[in-house]
């Protein structure tokens, strides 16, 4: 997800929910859930889920907090200096976030159902939030 600094997207609160939406497609579909153990089988579309989850995050993040990348990629400690020093609580759900949606699905494939669901939820409490501090920079 490589934008110039000039680009900005015209609704990210509508594109990080699409990103949400694509992930739960993507469990849903494709990662084949098996009902008796409450695990999904296919680690290869919860990498991809997780991913995805963790870039709609991300394209959120940049757009409340104004985010530019000046010199490569932002990482994670960036993001956290800059969120925590403006709410607490947010800077807590993506800390959660990263450890859930990026590493747990997006590195490991976490096959576990309840993971995925707190992945989708932390992700939509991550957007919600995001969306009504820019409706007060508004």
């Amino acid at each position: 997800m490589t934008r110039s600094k000039t680009e900005s997207i015209a609704n990210p609160v509508a594109e990080a929910r699409r990103y949400v939406q694509n992930a739960k497609e993507l469990l849903e579909e494709k990662a084949r859930l098996d009902v008796e153990t409450q695990a999904y089988q296919d680690r290869k579309y919860i990498r991809m889920a997780g991913n995805t989850l963790w870039n709609g995050v991300l394209l959120i993040l940049d757009a409340t907090f104004q985010l530019e990348n000046k010199k490569g990629r932002l990482s994670i400690y960036d993001y956290r200096n800059v969120v925590g020093q403006r709410d607490k609580k947010l800077l807590d759900m993506i800390n959660r976030g990263y450890d859930t949606m990026h590493l747990a699905m997006g590195y490991d494939g976490n096959q576990s159902k309840v993971t995925c669901l707190d992945g989708l939820k932390l992700a939509n409490d991550i957007i919600d939030r995001c969306e009504v501090m820019l409706t007060k920079a508004a």
